[in-house]
């Protein structure tokens, strides 16, 4: 069974930072596309940023600037740095993967979410 676990999140103040960590896990052959979306309270679930297996990147124009996605293609894991965060930045945040596997295929996985507060 292939599956994503996130860690990092929590509450943090205006102007301050956050880190977001993903690892994937089980029979994984490649992982092509990964990335971070957040859906806040009330509102649709939204892209954050994503980075391909070659290192290619893309983000929201919100987060453009503060936020830096990176992977490690040999870890399976994708991280989140996010900077100059924002009290509009309150959500959960979810980890997303285009998991490749030897015997079963393909599968879009998410992760559990983890919570992003960010308030004085």
């Amino acid at each position: 069974q292939v599956q994503l676990v996130e860690s990092g999140g929590g509450l943090v103040q205006p102007g301050g930072s956050l880190s977001l960590s993903c690892a994937a896990s089980g029979s994984i052959f490649r992982i092509n596309t990964m990335g971070w979306y957040r859906q806040a309270p009330g509102k649709q679930r939204e892209l954050v940023a994503t980075i391909a297996s070659s290192g290619s990147t893309n983000y929201a124009d919100s987060v453009k600037g503060r936020f830096t996605i990176s992977r490690d293609n040999a870890k399976n894991t994708v991280s989140l740095q996010m900077n100059s965060l924002k009290p509009e930045d309150t959500a959960v945040y979810y980890c997303n993967a285009f998991v490749l596997t030897p015997l079963t295929g393909t599968y879009n996985l998410w992760g559990q979410g983890t919570q992003v507060t960010v308030s004085s």
